[in-house]
């Protein structure tokens, strides 16, 4: 599914299985957000099969946290060119989740070691410009990316249509993800894509959406 120029997603739709929405940046280097689970990797490989693309084609991939249903599947491009990079505080909370991960998913955290660490401020990919933003809360490292020229935003977890990340899951912060929302809702987005759940496709909805959560979630939280 195109949503805007060169930002394809792939959304996840099922209410069975549990996976995050993927989303495909068809820049000089083509950028992979969130691969999700690896056993749930099949709605994606049909998607780049329909944009006449492979696995190989894959530059670098970026995770926005490190829970299972968004990075599991990086182990997939371990052959590949592409480069796995994520926030170094989530490779901590990754070794501190290394027996967890072993016992429930089968995962040695090696395979999901990151080739380098994203950190706050600006990335440049061959000529494309993000923004990375360190946005805890939802988990210790979790970041959100910032495209300025198509004013799109990739949350992650961090908040949806009408709803936000969970902080009852093991490095959860309700401080902080109040916190890192506010940081981002003071950018000009006209396109937010989450983690899970609906795209939101328009300055106004956005708008609307984070007085909601602030209206509505801030003071359960």
């Amino acid at each position: 599914m195109r949503v805007v120029n060169n930002v394809h997603a792939f959304i996840w739709n099922s209410l069975i299985s549990n996976n995050c929405n993927t989303y495909l940046i068809d820049g000089p280097t083509r950028i992979l957000i969130d691969p999700g689970h690896i056993r749930l990797f099949d709605h994606v490989q049909k998607g780049f099969e329909e944009l006449g693309m492979k696995i190989e084609d894959i530059g670098l991939v970026i995770c926005t946290h490190a829970h299972p249903d968004h990075i599991e599947a990086v182990q997939l491009f371990k052959d590949t060119q592409a480069l796995i990079a994520f926030h170094e505080k989530e490779w901590q909370f990754i070794k501190t989740m290394d027996s967890y991960l072993n016992s429930s998913f089968g995962i040695n955290k090696d395979s999901l070691t990151p080739d380098f660490f994203l950190k706050e401020g600006e990335l440049f990919i061959q000529g494309l410009k993000l923004k990375i933003f360190f946005t805890p809360g939802h988990s210790p490292g979790s970041i959100s990316i910032y495209w300025p020229e198509q004013k799109a935003l990739f949350p992650g977890d961090l908040i949806f249509k009408e709803g936000i990340g969970r902080t009852d899951l093991p490095g959860g912060d309700s401080r902080l993800l109040k916190e890192s929302i506010k940081r981002i809702s003071e950018l000009e987005i006209e396109e937010l894509l989450p983690g899970h759940g609906e795209i939101i496709p328009n300055r106004d909805e956005v708008e609307a959406n984070f007085d909601f959560i602030e209206q509505f979630w801030f003071p359960q939280i």
